[in-house]
């Protein structure tokens, strides 16, 4: 009987706890990392108005002279211009829904518009003033505070949620993946250089954004496999 015990407390239900408390002691550890090093960012960028090195980075992102450069930025821009974020993610949901994939819905529409209320209260609580070189011609009016930037927070977050659920979901042979993931991994990359190219802010707010929509999409995509798991269970019950 003892050893009977021991056998099922060492056995594969055992492995799978011991596995469970692993994985969620490194999720721990990396959110840990995130916020910390959002917090001093936003410390920072509380108290200063710009960092020292945003200026020569500023200077060099709006000194790149390649044909074409200045509209690639603005286009990709676009997806988080005014409205079209919130249209973006209602759409992009109900083709979800259309699909049947009623969580995916629910997974992208959390996190797209879950940063959007975290970005906002962050720019309320560090309130850093929209303030921006000279020298960069390109530079319109742009309004609000400047800490972590909207449009980068809101990539991560909308095509960040894409690219997971592309990875996760698509057949690894097929050429449809490759496409998808190059698709939404993109914007993402290009967007801190399109906001630090027109003028509309410092790298550091670029950076700030990066950091904070990383965490927050990291979130999303956990709650997403607790529903998956859950969506799993009830249909085995």
């Amino acid at each position: 009987m003892e050893l009977s015990c021991r056998n099922e407390q060492s056995g594969p239900h055992a492995t799978s706890r011991v596995g469970a408390r692993r994985r969620l002691w490194r999720t721990g550890v990396l959110y840990a990392a995130g916020l910390s090093t959002f917090a001093v960012l936003a410390a920072f960028a509380h108290l200063y108005a710009f960092f020292g090195w945003d200026v020569p980075a500023q200077d060099f992102i709006c000194h790149i002279q390649v044909p074409g450069f200045a509209n690639s930025m603005r286009f990709v821009s676009v997806a988080a211009n005014g409205k079209t974020p919130h249209i973006l993610t209602v759409l992009t949901s109900l083709i979800f829904l259309l699909m049947g994939l009623r969580i995916e819905a629910a997974g992208l529409f959390f996190s797209a518009t879950g940063s959007s209320l975290v970005n906002l209260i962050a720019k309320l609580l560090i309130a850093r003033p929209r303030t921006l070189p000279e020298s960069n011609s390109l530079i319109t009016t742009y309004t609000g505070n400047s800490f972590p930037s909207g449009h980068v927070t809101f990539y991560v977050c909308y095509f960040g949620f894409l690219f997971f659920v592309s990875h996760a979901l698509l057949p690894r042979e097929w050429l449809t993946r490759r496409l998808a993931l190059t698709v939404t991994a993109l914007p993402v990359l290009l967007i801190g250089f399109s906001r630090v190219y027109l003028g509309a802010h410092w790298p550091s707010d670029t950076v700030g954004a990066y950091v904070l929509g990383g965490v927050w999409l990291a979130f999303s995509i956990g709650m997403y496999r607790r529903m998956k798991q859950q969506s799993s269970r009830d249909l085995r019950v």
